[in-house]
């Protein structure tokens, strides 16, 4: 049917029909009023604090100086001269590899890490130990990083930090190291610190996945003699798969997210900048403390637009799959 025709349609539909139409949703949307007092609420939230600040993304394109109090289309219009400063920067290539390698390293360590603890709790058949394994594995979510940074320095500390004393012990090394002035050890600190925070309460996800299979699935395998290697693998690993899938998406979207309280926190020796350098850091750095604003939204600016687009290609090539967002 051409759009034409269903235009017609529509346009040829009587006044009192239309009244009727227009009951019948009214109808509708009172018998779902007390979801809609849900929805609506939260809503509006979202535009007010998401979608009116969006204006402010124009300071990104204007010499905008927050001290004169003018309003942002009142500062000369400068159009892409703050990306093209950013792409030219000396340290670019280094803050993209930085971004880049971090953000890797814990997608490819990080996310299946809290697979492989929910597949592991989830054969436990101990109560009493798989909560204390819960409650230990949880906890570091709920500590800021203010609080998990000074553990990880207190362990790595060359003055009775755990680690040092451990392995002087153990006849490894004579004298203590500095791990956190080393270049060479700072992103396997950074990414093992933040699978160590978030592994337990990513967990929860997956186990709430696995618990959503049918027992019945797992009674027939055990008659044909599947061992539970064998049943993680065919069925409690395809029957999470979707989940995954939607967690993989979301975890390409933010790759260019590498972290900022985690590297302001840990990388607070200058001479760790060359490997702790990242987009949201020099953003820091440059746009804020040095008050280029203007700047600084240029910057977000340009990761939030490759952000969308590394989304919807993930989504795109999931999509053959079956599972994806939209």
């Amino acid at each position: 049917m051409s759009q034409a025709t269903t235009r017609g349609q529509y346009t040829n539909i009587p006044p009192e029909h239309r009244t009727e139409m227009k009951k019948s949703f009214l109808q509708r949307w009172w018998k779902q009023v007390d979801l809609q007092l849900m929805v609506w609420p939260g809503v509006l939230l979202i535009f007010v604090f998401a979608y009116i600040p969006m204006y402010g993304l124009l300071t990104g394109f204007v010499e905008y100086n927050i001290f004169t109090g003018a309003r942002i289309f009142d500062n000369p219009w400068v159009g892409f001269k703050h990306f093209e400063e950013f792409f030219n920067a000396p340290r670019f290539g280094t803050i993209m590899r930085n971004t880049l390698a971090i953000s890797l390293l814990k997608f490819i360590i990080g996310f299946p890490a809290p697979i492989i603890l929910a597949l592991m709790l989830n054969e436990v058949r101990n109560r009493v130990f798989k909560r204390t394994i819960q409650t230990i594995t949880y906890l570091p979510y709920f500590m800021s990083w203010v609080i998990v940074g000074s553990i990880v320095m207190s362990l790595l500390s060359t003055e009775n930090g755990s680690i040092n004393m451990l392995l002087k012990g153990m006849g490894a090394i004579d004298e203590p190291i500095n791990f956190l002035s080393m270049k060479e050890y700072f992103w396997g600190i950074l990414v093992t610190t933040n699978v160590w925070k978030d592994i337990g309460f990513n967990s929860i996800l997956y186990l709430a996945a696995i618990a959503g299979v049918n027992p019945s699935l797992y009674e027939a395998a055990e008659i044909d003699g599947a061992s539970r290697f064998k049943q993680i693998y065919l069925i409690t690993i395809p029957t999470i798969m979707p989940v995954i899938i939607i967690f993989m998406i979301l975890q390409m979207g933010n790759l260019l997210n590498a972290g900022f309280e985690d590297i302001l926190i840990l990388a607070q020796n200058p001479s760790l900048r060359p490997v702790s350098d990242v987009i949201d850091t020099y953003v820091y750095r440059v746009g804020l403390q040095n008050q280029r604003y203007d700047f600084g939204v240029a910057v977000g600016l340009f990761r939030a637009v490759v952000s969308v687009t590394l989304l919807t290609i993930a989504n795109y090539l999931a999509r053959r799959s079956g599972n994806s967002l939209w």
